[in-house]
């Protein structure tokens, strides 16, 4: 895997590109980065050209101190494209990623040729305040520093199915699918990781966040995946998408929770090559 810089928007965006093919860019969730998708980049990447992406205060991409908006997520996304000199691409987003997603095709529809959501949603409430979140992000920063292995169980809670959650606590060298193993995430979860500048900047573009209105006029191909048991993201947020993308299917990953790119990489993987190459 290849990793590189693009000067995009006076800022650097880093991304890792691997495999041969049609494009396919992936975008992270709130305080991620690129490294989430451990568990898809190996199988994807035999069919496409995989594009991950730190995005603007994200990894090792450039961390400007000021709010950040949705547009400038999509934007910082068609800089990136530019600069690879991309005509088209599939785009697939992640929790916080599918959000930048919805709004780069809204504004950028003739870039996308099949869209892919996961565990997502398409609106953050009217009289959302971000602080209350951005307290919780920091105080989750501070425990992380702490006691890192204790954060990381605790943060399972949230990611994970608790079955799923006893078979990693089992043996935490396993390497589940032969892609990631329990010692591989804790050491993702403490590189590059977020600051509480940075999370204060990224929690500010939820106040830019909507889509609900305007969700209809998204006519390509997509592919929405929810897992049955998410916490963060209930699969009923994701049904308000289905229903108002008019050309989506849906499927629930079963016994998963926010966390299911990882915990179920086969199934989630199969289905996304399925339906690209269909």
């Amino acid at each position: 895997m290849v990793e590189a810089y693009a000067d995009v928007n006076g800022i650097k965006i880093c991304y890792r590109s691997q495999g041969k093919g049609f494009p396919l860019i992936l975008l992270h969730g709130f305080g991620s980065k690129k490294e989430s998708f451990m568990a898809q980049i190996p199988e994807l990447s035999k069919h496409f050209k995989i594009i991950a992406v730190d995005m603007r205060g994200a990894g090792k991409s450039s961390r400007p101190n000021y709010h950040y908006t949705m547009e400038m997520f999509a934007d910082d996304i068609k800089g990136l494209i530019d600069f690879l000199r991309i005509k088209k691409t599939h785009l697939l987003g992640l929790s916080f990623g599918g959000m930048v997603a919805q709004n780069f095709i809204l504004k950028y529809p003739s870039y996308v040729s099949k869209l892919i959501l996961i565990n997502t949603m398409l609106k953050i409430p009217e009289n959302f305040d971000p602080e209350p979140y951005i307290q919780t992000r920091i105080k989750g920063l501070e425990f992380r520093k702490q006691d890192p292995v204790k954060a990381f169980w605790q943060s399972t809670q949230f990611g994970f199915y608790q079955k799923f959650r006893h078979k990693m606590r089992a043996n935490t060298k396993e390497k589940f699918y032969g892609l990631w193993s329990v010692e591989d995430l804790i050491n993702y979860y403490t590189t590059d990781p977020p600051t509480p500048q940075d999370i204060r900047n990224i929690a500010y573009s939820f106040k830019t966040y909507n889509t609900s209105n305007r969700l209809h006029e998204i006519n390509h191909e997509t592919l929405l995946l929810t897992a049955s048991h998410d916490i963060l993201v209930p699969k009923e947020r994701m049904f308000e998408i289905h229903t108002i993308l008019p050309n989506s299917i849906i499927k629930v990953i079963d016994k998963a929770g926010h966390e299911s790119p990882k915990s179920k990489a086969p199934e989630l993987n199969r289905s996304i090559i399925e339906f690209l190459t269909s």
